[in-house]
């Protein structure tokens, strides 16, 4: 396995954990906040919300790092 087909796989892997991972989170405010239907826009993340908001950044850096190996690697 050389490494170009290695970072196609991490590419598609990380692609479908990033949609998974931000499909997971809770959504910060309804459309109503928008307009003033609720007077706290910014809550602190705690716990697994926490977590799962830490994974996901970790994971669309892995998919942005391999996007850039791909393209810095000659073919």
């Amino acid at each position: 396995m050389n490494l170009t087909s290695l970072l196609d796989t991490t590419i598609l892997i990380t692609a479908i954990l990033s949609v998974l991972l931000i499909l997971l989170q809770q959504r910060g405010a309804s459309l109503g906040a928008g307009f003033g239907a609720s007077g706290e826009l910014y809550t602190e993340r705690r716990g697994l919300e926490k977590s799962l908001f830490i994974t996901t950044v970790v994971v669309v850096m892995l998919f942005v790092l391999s996007i850039l190996g791909i393209l810095l690697i000659p073919s």
